[in-house]
Protein backbone atom coordinates (compact mmCIF):
# COMPACT_ATOMS: atom_id res chain seq x y z
CA UNK A 1 0.00 0.00 0.00
CA UNK A 2 1.25 3.49 -0.47
CA UNK A 3 1.94 5.70 2.13
CA UNK A 4 1.82 8.94 1.49
CA UNK A 5 3.60 10.24 4.61
CA UNK A 6 6.81 9.12 5.92
CA UNK A 7 7.55 9.32 9.63
CA UNK A 8 10.78 8.74 10.85
CA UNK A 9 10.84 8.32 14.88
CA UNK A 10 7.91 6.52 16.88
CA UNK A 11 8.03 8.45 19.95
CA UNK A 12 5.00 10.82 21.03
CA UNK A 13 4.90 13.41 18.66
CA UNK A 14 5.43 11.28 15.38
CA UNK A 15 2.83 8.08 16.93
CA UNK A 16 0.45 11.19 17.38
CA UNK A 17 0.66 12.49 13.35
CA UNK A 18 0.28 8.80 12.30
CA UNK A 19 -3.07 8.68 14.47
CA UNK A 20 -4.07 11.98 13.60
CA UNK A 21 -3.77 11.06 9.93
CA UNK A 22 -5.71 7.57 10.25
CA UNK A 23 -8.28 9.65 12.14
CA UNK A 24 -8.56 11.39 8.49
CA UNK A 25 -8.16 8.40 6.07
CA UNK A 26 -4.65 8.98 5.34
CA UNK A 27 -2.02 6.54 5.33
CA UNK A 28 1.09 6.64 6.81
CA UNK A 29 4.30 4.71 7.73
CA UNK A 30 6.92 4.67 11.04
CA UNK A 31 9.89 3.98 10.57
CA UNK A 32 11.57 3.22 14.22
CA UNK A 33 15.32 2.43 15.11
CA UNK A 34 14.27 0.51 18.23
CA UNK A 35 13.78 -3.40 17.57
CA UNK A 36 10.11 -3.48 18.78
CA UNK A 37 8.15 -1.57 21.57
CA UNK A 38 9.81 -3.08 24.26
CA UNK A 39 13.00 -2.82 23.83
CA UNK A 40 14.08 -0.57 26.22
CA UNK A 41 12.42 1.53 29.14
CA UNK A 42 10.49 4.62 28.03
CA UNK A 43 11.25 7.00 30.71
CA UNK A 44 9.26 7.96 33.80
CA UNK A 45 6.25 10.33 34.38
CA UNK A 46 4.21 12.47 31.97
CA UNK A 47 1.69 15.59 32.74
CA UNK A 48 0.08 15.65 30.06
CA UNK A 49 -1.54 19.59 30.06
CA UNK A 50 -4.89 20.76 28.87
CA UNK A 51 -3.69 23.42 26.67
CA UNK A 52 -1.82 21.20 24.33
CA UNK A 53 -1.13 17.98 25.02
CA UNK A 54 -4.94 16.89 25.74
CA UNK A 55 -5.45 18.43 22.80
CA UNK A 56 -3.56 16.46 20.42
CA UNK A 57 -5.39 13.40 22.53
CA UNK A 58 -8.53 15.33 21.45
CA UNK A 59 -7.89 15.48 17.92
CA UNK A 60 -6.58 11.88 17.58
CA UNK A 61 -9.85 10.77 19.44
CA UNK A 62 -7.72 9.08 22.30
CA UNK A 63 -9.29 10.74 25.38
CA UNK A 64 -11.34 8.04 26.99
CA UNK A 65 -8.28 5.87 26.40
CA UNK A 66 -6.04 8.23 27.86
CA UNK A 67 -7.99 8.34 30.83
CA UNK A 68 -7.86 4.85 31.68
CA UNK A 69 -3.76 5.10 32.06
CA UNK A 70 -3.40 8.50 34.48
CA UNK A 71 -2.49 7.29 37.68
CA UNK A 72 -4.31 8.55 40.15
CA UNK A 73 -3.04 10.99 43.10
CA UNK A 74 0.15 11.75 41.00
CA UNK A 75 -0.87 15.65 40.70
CA UNK A 76 -0.24 15.89 43.97
CA UNK A 77 2.67 18.46 44.83
CA UNK A 78 5.30 18.97 47.58
CA UNK A 79 7.78 22.17 47.04
CA UNK A 80 10.79 21.98 49.38
CA UNK A 81 12.93 24.63 50.34
CA UNK A 82 16.70 23.37 50.47
CA UNK A 83 16.34 23.63 53.88
CA UNK A 84 13.82 20.91 54.36
CA UNK A 85 11.10 23.81 54.60
CA UNK A 86 8.08 23.23 52.99
CA UNK A 87 6.64 25.76 50.61
CA UNK A 88 3.73 24.32 49.09
CA UNK A 89 1.57 21.46 49.46
CA UNK A 90 -1.68 19.88 47.59
CA UNK A 91 -3.46 16.98 47.47
CA UNK A 92 -4.60 15.29 44.27
CA UNK A 93 -8.69 15.75 44.04
CA UNK A 94 -9.04 14.79 40.61
CA UNK A 95 -9.92 18.36 38.92
CA UNK A 96 -6.22 19.32 38.10
CA UNK A 97 -5.36 20.31 34.63
CA UNK A 98 -2.12 18.02 34.56
CA UNK A 99 -3.18 14.62 34.90
CA UNK A 100 -0.31 12.09 35.10
CA UNK A 101 0.91 8.89 32.87
CA UNK A 102 3.49 6.75 32.40
CA UNK A 103 5.55 7.49 29.22
CA UNK A 104 5.72 3.93 28.03
CA UNK A 105 1.95 3.47 28.66
CA UNK A 106 1.39 6.79 26.29
CA UNK A 107 3.21 5.28 23.76
CA UNK A 108 1.31 1.59 24.00
CA UNK A 109 -1.82 3.31 23.79
CA UNK A 110 -0.63 5.18 20.49
CA UNK A 111 1.02 2.28 19.10
CA UNK A 112 -2.31 0.24 19.83
CA UNK A 113 -4.65 2.53 18.18
CA UNK A 114 -2.65 2.39 14.40
CA UNK A 115 -3.49 -0.20 11.80
CA UNK A 116 -1.30 -3.41 11.91
CA UNK A 117 1.72 -2.66 10.49
CA UNK A 118 1.92 1.34 10.44
CA UNK A 119 5.13 0.79 12.61
CA UNK A 120 8.48 -0.63 11.18
CA UNK A 121 10.63 -1.79 13.71
CA UNK A 122 14.18 -2.17 13.69
CA UNK A 123 15.07 0.91 11.09
CA UNK A 124 17.83 3.11 12.63
CA UNK A 125 18.19 6.04 10.46
CA UNK A 126 22.14 7.33 9.35
CA UNK A 127 20.70 9.87 6.96
CA UNK A 128 18.80 11.58 4.58
CA UNK A 129 19.02 12.90 1.15
CA UNK A 130 17.05 15.37 -1.84
CA UNK A 131 16.89 12.84 -5.29
CA UNK A 132 16.78 15.04 -8.20
CA UNK A 133 12.74 14.42 -8.28
CA UNK A 134 12.30 16.31 -5.55
CA UNK A 135 11.09 13.70 -2.99
CA UNK A 136 13.70 12.51 -0.34
CA UNK A 137 15.41 9.44 0.48
CA UNK A 138 16.66 7.77 4.33
CA UNK A 139 19.29 5.67 4.42
CA UNK A 140 19.28 3.47 7.57
CA UNK A 141 21.84 1.53 9.36
CA UNK A 142 21.59 -1.63 7.60
CA UNK A 143 21.56 -0.75 4.39
CA UNK A 144 18.24 -0.51 3.17
CA UNK A 145 16.78 2.89 2.25
CA UNK A 146 13.00 4.72 1.79
CA UNK A 147 11.86 6.64 -0.77
CA UNK A 148 9.45 9.53 0.40
CA UNK A 149 6.78 12.00 -1.06
CA UNK A 150 6.27 13.89 2.00
CA UNK A 151 8.94 12.93 4.79
CA UNK A 152 8.52 14.09 8.52
CA UNK A 153 11.44 13.80 11.41
CA UNK A 154 10.12 12.82 14.45
CA UNK A 155 13.52 11.65 15.50
CA UNK A 156 13.76 13.66 18.28
CA UNK A 157 17.63 15.44 19.75
CA UNK A 158 19.83 14.35 17.45
CA UNK A 159 17.26 14.01 14.40
CA UNK A 160 18.81 12.49 10.75
CA UNK A 161 15.95 14.42 8.62
CA UNK A 162 16.94 17.90 10.03
CA UNK A 163 19.90 18.47 7.87
CA UNK A 164 17.47 18.53 4.96
CA UNK A 165 16.02 21.53 6.73
CA UNK A 166 18.41 23.58 8.94
CA UNK A 167 22.27 23.37 9.30
CA UNK A 168 21.28 24.05 13.45
CA UNK A 169 22.56 21.69 16.05
CA UNK A 170 21.91 21.12 19.36
CA UNK A 171 24.24 22.80 21.95
CA UNK A 172 25.17 21.83 25.56
CA UNK A 173 22.92 23.83 27.87
CA UNK A 174 25.25 24.12 30.79
CA UNK A 175 23.20 21.89 32.92
CA UNK A 176 22.39 18.38 33.10
CA UNK A 177 20.45 15.93 34.95
CA UNK A 178 21.44 13.11 37.16
CA UNK A 179 18.88 10.28 37.53
CA UNK A 180 18.25 7.95 40.16
CA UNK A 181 15.51 5.21 40.94
CA UNK A 182 14.34 4.16 44.68
CA UNK A 183 12.48 0.93 44.53
CA UNK A 184 9.81 -0.48 47.18
CA UNK A 185 10.14 2.85 48.63
CA UNK A 186 7.48 2.60 51.14
CA UNK A 187 9.21 -0.35 52.86
CA UNK A 188 12.86 -0.19 52.18
CA UNK A 189 13.16 4.01 51.96
CA UNK A 190 9.95 5.16 53.69
CA UNK A 191 11.78 8.05 55.17
CA UNK A 192 12.34 9.55 51.11
CA UNK A 193 9.04 7.94 50.32
CA UNK A 194 7.25 10.57 52.77
CA UNK A 195 9.40 13.57 52.21
CA UNK A 196 7.84 13.07 47.81
CA UNK A 197 4.37 12.31 49.22
CA UNK A 198 1.98 10.80 46.74
CA UNK A 199 2.84 12.82 43.65
CA UNK A 200 5.51 15.17 42.56
CA UNK A 201 8.46 17.24 44.41
CA UNK A 202 10.51 20.03 43.55
CA UNK A 203 13.07 21.04 45.93
CA UNK A 204 14.65 24.32 45.02
CA UNK A 205 17.78 26.15 46.37
CA UNK A 206 18.77 29.88 45.79
CA UNK A 207 21.34 28.88 43.36
CA UNK A 208 19.37 28.93 39.70
CA UNK A 209 21.07 25.29 37.94
CA UNK A 210 20.08 23.16 40.98
CA UNK A 211 17.48 21.38 41.95
CA UNK A 212 16.45 17.49 44.20
CA UNK A 213 13.12 16.73 41.86
CA UNK A 214 10.91 13.21 42.20
CA UNK A 215 8.03 12.04 41.55
CA UNK A 216 6.37 8.74 42.72
CA UNK A 217 5.80 6.01 39.48
CA UNK A 218 3.21 3.27 39.79
CA UNK A 219 3.62 1.50 42.91
CA UNK A 220 5.85 2.94 45.20
CA UNK A 221 8.91 3.49 42.96
CA UNK A 222 10.11 6.84 43.49
CA UNK A 223 12.53 8.54 40.08
CA UNK A 224 14.45 11.18 40.88
CA UNK A 225 16.26 14.25 38.30
CA UNK A 226 19.30 16.12 40.30
CA UNK A 227 19.99 19.11 38.44
CA UNK A 228 23.33 19.91 38.38
CA UNK A 229 24.09 23.65 36.31
CA UNK A 230 27.50 22.61 35.36
CA UNK A 231 29.95 22.37 32.60
CA UNK A 232 29.92 18.84 30.55
CA UNK A 233 34.28 18.33 31.38
CA UNK A 234 32.96 18.63 35.29
CA UNK A 235 31.29 15.07 34.94
CA UNK A 236 34.12 13.48 32.91
CA UNK A 237 36.02 12.09 35.87
CA UNK A 238 33.21 10.70 37.80
CA UNK A 239 32.40 7.38 37.24
CA UNK A 240 29.02 6.33 36.64
CA UNK A 241 29.35 2.71 36.70
CA UNK A 242 30.77 2.66 40.23
CA UNK A 243 27.42 3.39 42.00
CA UNK A 244 28.40 4.48 45.68
CA UNK A 245 31.15 6.79 43.75
CA UNK A 246 29.37 8.56 41.74
CA UNK A 247 26.89 9.08 44.72
CA UNK A 248 29.16 10.48 46.89
CA UNK A 249 29.96 12.71 43.91
CA UNK A 250 26.68 13.96 43.70
CA UNK A 251 26.22 14.39 47.12
CA UNK A 252 28.97 16.42 47.92
CA UNK A 253 27.32 19.04 46.00
CA UNK A 254 24.27 19.68 48.15
CA UNK A 255 26.13 18.93 51.25
CA UNK A 256 24.13 21.90 52.66
CA UNK A 257 20.66 20.84 51.23
CA UNK A 258 18.58 18.81 54.19
CA UNK A 259 19.51 15.04 54.26
CA UNK A 260 15.99 14.28 53.61
CA UNK A 261 16.25 15.84 50.52
CA UNK A 262 19.71 14.60 49.23
CA UNK A 263 18.73 10.71 50.02
CA UNK A 264 17.18 10.72 47.08
CA UNK A 265 20.99 10.90 45.56
CA UNK A 266 22.82 8.62 48.41
CA UNK A 267 19.70 5.70 48.46
CA UNK A 268 19.21 5.52 45.18
CA UNK A 269 18.69 1.71 44.01
CA UNK A 270 20.94 2.20 41.39
CA UNK A 271 23.74 3.89 39.79
CA UNK A 272 23.05 7.88 38.78
CA UNK A 273 22.43 8.27 35.03
CA UNK A 274 24.24 11.38 33.93
CA UNK A 275 21.89 13.17 31.23
CA UNK A 276 23.07 16.45 29.61
CA UNK A 277 20.92 18.91 28.69
CA UNK A 278 21.09 20.26 25.22
CA UNK A 279 19.14 22.44 22.96
CA UNK A 280 18.72 24.03 19.49
CA UNK A 281 19.40 27.73 19.48
CA UNK A 282 16.28 29.95 20.17
CA UNK A 283 14.32 30.82 17.28
CA UNK A 284 15.20 27.63 14.96
CA UNK A 285 13.27 28.08 11.64
CA UNK A 286 14.19 27.42 8.02
CA UNK A 287 12.87 28.02 4.68
CA UNK A 288 10.01 25.54 3.34
CA UNK A 289 11.90 22.64 2.12
CA UNK A 290 9.19 21.19 -0.42
CA UNK A 291 8.15 17.85 0.59
CA UNK A 292 9.71 17.81 4.08
CA UNK A 293 9.70 19.32 7.94
CA UNK A 294 10.22 18.41 10.99
CA UNK A 295 8.49 18.00 14.66
CA UNK A 296 8.91 17.64 17.95
CA UNK A 297 12.52 17.69 19.19
CA UNK A 298 13.55 17.57 15.89
CA UNK A 299 12.37 20.61 15.24
CA UNK A 300 12.24 22.81 18.40
CA UNK A 301 14.52 21.17 21.17
CA UNK A 302 15.00 23.27 24.76
CA UNK A 303 15.52 22.51 27.90
CA UNK A 304 13.19 20.34 30.14
CA UNK A 305 10.46 22.14 31.16
CA UNK A 306 7.60 20.09 31.43
CA UNK A 307 6.51 21.26 27.55
CA UNK A 308 8.80 18.98 25.25
CA UNK A 309 6.19 15.90 24.89
CA UNK A 310 3.15 18.22 25.09
CA UNK A 311 4.53 20.12 22.06
CA UNK A 312 5.82 16.95 20.19
CA UNK A 313 2.27 15.85 20.38
CA UNK A 314 0.79 19.23 19.58
CA UNK A 315 2.68 19.72 16.65
CA UNK A 316 2.28 15.63 15.50
CA UNK A 317 -1.89 16.13 15.61
CA UNK A 318 -1.81 20.05 13.99
CA UNK A 319 0.64 18.62 11.28
CA UNK A 320 -2.09 15.94 10.65
CA UNK A 321 -4.96 18.35 10.69
CA UNK A 322 -3.08 20.10 8.29
CA UNK A 323 -2.41 17.80 5.84
CA UNK A 324 -6.14 16.30 6.03
CA UNK A 325 -7.41 20.08 5.50
CA UNK A 326 -5.37 20.48 2.69
CA UNK A 327 -5.87 17.22 0.25
CA UNK A 328 -3.78 17.89 -2.70
CA UNK A 329 -2.12 20.59 -2.05
CA UNK A 330 0.81 18.91 1.21
CA UNK A 331 2.83 22.14 0.72
CA UNK A 332 0.20 24.56 1.77
CA UNK A 333 -0.28 21.91 4.67
CA UNK A 334 3.40 22.46 5.48
CA UNK A 335 3.63 26.34 5.32
CA UNK A 336 0.52 26.21 7.21
CA UNK A 337 1.64 23.81 9.83
CA UNK A 338 5.39 25.60 10.07
CA UNK A 339 4.63 29.21 10.59
CA UNK A 340 2.16 28.03 13.74
CA UNK A 341 4.73 25.77 15.29
CA UNK A 342 7.84 28.83 14.55
CA UNK A 343 5.58 30.84 16.60
CA UNK A 344 4.54 27.77 19.37
CA UNK A 345 7.98 27.60 19.75
CA UNK A 346 9.17 31.04 20.39
CA UNK A 347 6.20 31.76 22.14
CA UNK A 348 7.24 31.98 26.07
CA UNK A 349 4.91 29.87 28.44
CA UNK A 350 2.15 32.10 30.04
CA UNK A 351 4.07 32.26 33.02
CA UNK A 352 0.60 33.04 34.85
CA UNK A 353 -1.14 30.35 33.09
CA UNK A 354 1.56 27.76 34.28
CA UNK A 355 1.94 28.76 37.83
CA UNK A 356 -2.18 28.47 37.61
CA UNK A 357 -1.94 25.33 36.32
CA UNK A 358 0.90 23.78 38.82
CA UNK A 359 -0.02 25.68 42.55
CA UNK A 360 -3.54 27.01 41.46
CA UNK A 361 -4.85 30.21 41.79
CA UNK A 362 -3.08 31.60 44.50
CA UNK A 363 0.65 31.02 44.84
CA UNK A 364 1.71 31.30 48.02
CA UNK A 365 3.87 34.45 48.97
CA UNK A 366 6.96 31.93 49.90
CA UNK A 367 7.43 30.44 46.82
CA UNK A 368 6.96 33.61 44.86
CA UNK A 369 9.78 35.20 46.49
CA UNK A 370 12.10 31.58 45.85
CA UNK A 371 11.09 32.18 42.00
CA UNK A 372 11.92 35.79 42.24
CA UNK A 373 15.45 35.26 43.40
CA UNK A 374 16.06 32.63 41.31
CA UNK A 375 15.37 34.80 38.39
CA UNK A 376 16.70 37.96 38.96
Amino acid sequence: MHTPVTIIGAGLGGLTLARVLHVHGVPAAVYEAEASPAARSQGGMLDIHDYNGQLALEAAGLMDEFQSIVLEGRQALRVFAMDGTVLFERGDDGTGGRPEALRGDLRRMLIDSLPEGTVRWGYRAVGARTLEDGRHEVAFEDGRTVVADLLVGADGAWSRVRPLLTDAVPEYSGTSIVETYLYDADTRHPGVAKTVGGGSMFGNGAEQGMGINAHRETGDTLHAYIELGKPLDWFDPIDFTDADAAKARIAAEFDDWAPELTALITESDIAPIHRPAYALPFGTRWARVPGATLLGDAAHLALANGEGANLAMLDGAELGKSLAAHPGDVEAALVEYEQAMFVRGETPIDEELLMESVFGEELPPSLLGLFEERNS
